[in-house]
């Protein structure tokens, strides 16, 4: 009895149902809007350095990261990475041993961070092929190496020059090795172009007599908000080894995208906050109106913890209602911005293209952020009933049938 009574009093006053529903779907609207672009735009931007440097997570050996020591390795034979690739969301898997040596040319030594890679891996991974300038890009079992253009500048090496390489090898060996340069890379950022020597993994390997172990499996997972449940199944599959996520590998770039979710989060609590007033100033003006219908239903017998359930049932149906209208305008305008990311223009947009990413900003469709921003328009809307309904539970009879409603 009291959903049906609930229902027909909802189109009884259609104006007023919609108006606050309107309300309810806006607010979703909106929140939705900013919380999709913004998510997006870090999952984007996640994305695009993990790609550049160092993968979503990383297997190391525990004390690799802080002592970033080549003689802290990890095995690099298929059976170690077994586990990880049973995994669905794990797209990419590459192995890398990177390490510290002396660069020289003929005249001139630099500081060098050596990379030993799988080529073919990190070009499609990395996109690492599409960055070479002069010469070529290797082969996985070439004997060659590429070298940052900024840094063969500086030791006034050219493509089929020979580079020296010197450094300290595995348990203290003597690393040292001439390779010829089949390739200069370019790199937007200075601090990488101008020490980076990227070479295959077998030759690396060979330079500082490590064998078949390398200092880290790298690797990427899909989707970024799967991303923790996937390192925590890791790390009960690597007890012996440390796996790392983004924001620990980056912390300098997981703080800067806390400070800006924080202030994005304080931006969309101004905008609940006006809507939730409008909210709460039309959910009380339908209580003052009805205060007149209310006496009569309590005059008529009906038990004033009932008339409560009833409003707060109506109120459920209004919210139904407006998270439904919400989510039917808000669904396809997300879809579409997820698979047509707007563009960025002007200085920023070239910003990020030099910096070899893609000037996108596109729109995170996922279910956690739907449930997320509806259960916060629920809230909202409960309370915003709060003062109502205790101005009809303080409502005295023979006042509110007079069309005054004082409240007791």
């Amino acid at each position: 009895m009291l959903l049906k009574l609930a229902w027909r009093n909802l189109w009884r006053q259609k104006r007023r149902t919609l108006l606050t529903a309107g309300a309810l779907a806006l607010a979703l609207l909106l929140s939705l809007l900013t919380r999709s672009l913004q998510e997006g735009s870090y999952s984007n931007n996640i994305d695009n350095a993990a790609r550049f440097a160092t993968g979503l997570l990383q297997i190391q050996h525990p004390e690799f990261g802080e002592s970033q020591s080549i003689d802290d390795l990890v095995p690099g034979d298929p059976a170690f990475i077994q586990p990880a690739k049973a995994h669905p969301q794990i797209t990419h898997i590459l192995p890398r041993l990177e390490s510290f040596a002396l660069a020289a040319g003929e005249k001139r030594s630099k500081g060098a961070l050596v990379m030993g890679v799988v080529p073919s891996l990190e070009a499609e991974y990395a996109k690492v092929d599409q960055r070479v300038v002069a010469g070529r890009y290797l082969r996985d079992d070439d004997q060659g190496v590429l070298v940052g253009e900024a840094l063969a500048q500086f030791l006034a090496l050219k493509v089929g020059d020979k580079i020296v390489l010197y450094g300290q090898g595995y348990r203290g060996q003597t690393a040292a090795g001439l390779y010829p340069i089949v390739g200069l890379l370019r790199f937007p950022m200075p601090g990488i172009d101008n020490q980076l020597v990227y070479l295959p993994l077998p030759l690396a390997q060979t330079l500082y007599s490590t064998g078949d172990q390398i200092t880290a499996w790298v690797l990427h997972a899909t989707p970024l908000s799967a991303l923790p449940d996937t390192a925590q199944a890791l790390v009960g599959e690597y007890p012996g080894q440390r796996v790392r996520d983004w924001a620990d590998l980056a912390p300098e770039m997981a703080q800067q995208i806390a400070l800006d979710r924080a202030g994005g989060v304080f931006m969309i609590g101004l905008l609940y906050g006006v809507v939730g007033f409008g909210l709460f100033a039309t959910l009380l003006m339908m209580t003052l109106e009805r205060q007149r219908e209310f006496g009569v239903m309590l005059a008529t017998g009906m038990v004033r913890q009932k008339l409560l359930v009833l409003v707060m049932i109506e109120s459920a149906f209004i919210a139904v209602i407006g998270v439904a209208l919400g989510l039917l305008i808000a669904l396809p305008i997300l879809l579409w911005l997820h698979a047509n990311p707007i563009t960025l223009g002007g200085d920023t947009g070239e910003m990020i293209r030099q910096m070899g990413w893609d000037p996108l900003l596109p729109a995170m469709v996922e279910p956690w952020l739907f449930g997320q921003q509806i259960a916060i328009v629920l809230l909202m809307l409960a309370l915003c009933l709060i003062y109502p309904l205790w101005r009809i539970y303080r409502l005295e009879l023979v006042s509110a049938l007079r069309g005054g409603g004082h409240v007791g």
